[in-house]
């Protein structure tokens, strides 16, 4: 692709179709997931970035792992497949990480806390994702997931799925997509809170770790709530349309 036609794509097209350049936006901390609808271009001059560097950084990513990655990414699975991969991926992921992180960020603010009582405020944050999280994958693996599975399973002909209490696949979809957006929010203050995540100087492991496991979670998520919002529910909406459900 040309310079031109990768700056006028937006984020999420971009991402849609090179799932390796999510690292390049990664790098850069370019929203690919809830704020990905903006043009390239425009998200490098909110982020004070030279386009043709970013570019050339897409290019490279592009160059060294697309071909090979794209024909096994979850970007190209069936709705089924790729809630399978969400949920042993990420949500298994997330779960395990708010649970070993908790108390460590409760040792880290213990002893270190004094010194830096950001510390505390990161804690808050912290908490409030996790308290967002957890019920939020839960109604995930529960109700809309099952749901999508059985509509992919009505529109392959094996039967028809039960009609929703929901009403239609959108209303819990942008429940979902507000949760996507608060937590997004959540992860962006701490990392603000935290100054990127900068170690201060003498910084014991466990101050080390926590930091570490924050970003680590940080990155997963985005990767989580790009397939859920730009792959999954999309995809959705279109099984519900297809499917002979009355809805």
């Amino acid at each position: 692709m040309t310079m031109q036609t990768f700056a006028t794509k937006t984020i999420r097209d971009i991402a849609l179709e090179s799932p390796e350049t999510t690292r390049v936006f990664e790098e850069f901390k370019i929203d690919y997931c809830c704020g990905g609808r903006k043009p390239l271009d425009q998200a490098c001059l909110e982020a004070g970035l030279d386009p043709q560097m970013v570019v050339q950084k897409i290019e490279a990513a592009i160059t060294d792992q697309g071909s090979r990655r794209a024909n096994n990414s979850p970007e190209k699975q069936s709705a089924s497949e790729l809630i399978d991969h969400i949920i042993a991926t990420h949500h298994i992921f997330t779960a395990n990480e708010i649970e070993r992180l908790t108390p460590l960020m409760e040792k880290v603010c213990n002893r270190h806390g004094e010194q830096h009582p950001e510390l505390f405020e990161v804690q808050a944050v912290f908490t409030a994702l996790a308290d967002s999280l957890i019920p939020h994958m839960r109604k995930e693996e529960m109700v809309l997931f099952p749901y999508i599975q059985s509509l992919e399973s009505s529109v392959a002909g094996d039967g028809l799925a039960s009609p929703p209490h929901f009403g239609t696949v959108e209303n819990p979809i942008r429940m979902m997509m507000v949760d996507h957006e608060a937590d997004g929010a959540r992860l962006k203050k701490m990392r603000e809170i935290s100054t990127d995540y900068t170690l201060p100087d003498g910084a014991c492991p466990s101050y080390t770790a926590l930091y570490a496991g924050l970003e680590d979670l940080e990155k997963d998520l985005h990767r989580h709530i790009h397939l859920e919002n730009n792959v999954l529910f999309p995809a959705a909406v279109a099984l519900e349309q297809s499917s002979l459900v009355v809805v």
